[in-house]
């Protein structure tokens, strides 16, 4: 399995992976409510495409995000036409007037509810990109001295750094006992048929669920032994000072919330009705 495909943390050279990490859970926190609240079209267009740009520029490999970016789209799909079979009418409700597309009885398509539709799919082209940037450009470490900084215990903070750290080792854990058995002559490969890869994932992830049970118990027996949560307080060795550029970074997360805070009055709500 090749490192760079590895859903995880890898360090590298970039404008992104320098932030500090309470800069950019702080970016990421509040343009992700920002975005989630409001359902101005014109907005969400501009966060989307931002994040994007921003996700080139972090310099990610495809192969660490595919799989979970085609479950998202996946999932986004299946939420999409959810919401039109079971309520094909809600986008004309919201925006008060009809023009019909399709006329199909029941499931007629009309531009309000496919107007409606685009700006739900954009919130998830909106905080998706910068959920996978903050992971995959922050070190764990890092992360968990952020959340601490934020006034959130640091033992629930050591506990998100442990679980973002095993997250990668338990993907290479998978892929090379996936490895060995396609050397013994099982077939779990794209090769094969569907139904012999679910019981060949199957027959792995049964024991690599006992065997992380233990590494848990192995790790927490550590920690214990070394009197972890004893103090009330700690020091962080990957701790950074804010530096002019993490500053930018909170100012611009700020200014975007204030331009939703804008819109809400500008549009008078929510939602952005070009129909009328």
């Amino acid at each position: 399995m090749n490192k760079q495909s590895i859903l995880g943390y890898q360090p590298q050279d970039s404008f992104i992976h320098r932030l500090n990490a309470t800069a950019k859970l702080f970016f990421f926190l509040l343009v992700s409510i920002a975005c989630m609240t409001t359902f101005d079209t014109r907005f969400l267009l501009f966060v989307a495409l931002f994040s994007l740009i921003l996700f080139k520029s972090a310099h990610l490999k495809w192969q660490q995000v595919s799989f979970i970016i085609k479950f998202i789209a996946l999932f986004s799909l299946l939420n999409l036409i959810a919401i039109f079979i079971f309520q094909p009418t809600y986008g004309q409700e919201l925006y008060g007037s009809r023009h019909v597309l399709l006329a199909a009885g029941y499931f007629t398509l009309t531009s309000q509810e496919l107007f409606y539709l685009v700006n739900v799919a954009l919130k998830y082209f909106c905080t998706v990109p910068l959920a996978l940037l903050f992971l995959l450009t922050t070190d764990p470490s890092a992360f968990a001295s952020s959340l601490n900084k934020l006034k959130i215990s640091y033992k629930i903070s050591y506990a998100v750094a442990l679980a973002l750290r095993y997250i990668p080792d338990i993907q290479a854990t998978y892929w090379d006992i996936s490895a060995a058995q396609q050397a013994r002559g099982y077939e779990l490969s794209s090769k094969a048929k569907l139904s012999t890869r679910l019981k060949g994932a199957i027959n792995i992830i049964i024991p690599l669920i006992f065997s992380s049970l233990e590494r848990i118990n192995t790790i927490s027996t550590a920690m214990q032994l070394r009197r972890f949560g004893s103090k009330k307080k700690r020091t962080w060795y990957t701790q950074r000072p804010f530096k002019a550029s993490d500053w930018l970074v909170v100012i611009l997360a700020i200014v975007l919330f204030g331009i939703t805070l804008y819109l809400f009055k500008l549009n008078h709500g929510r939602f952005y009705d070009p129909f009328n």
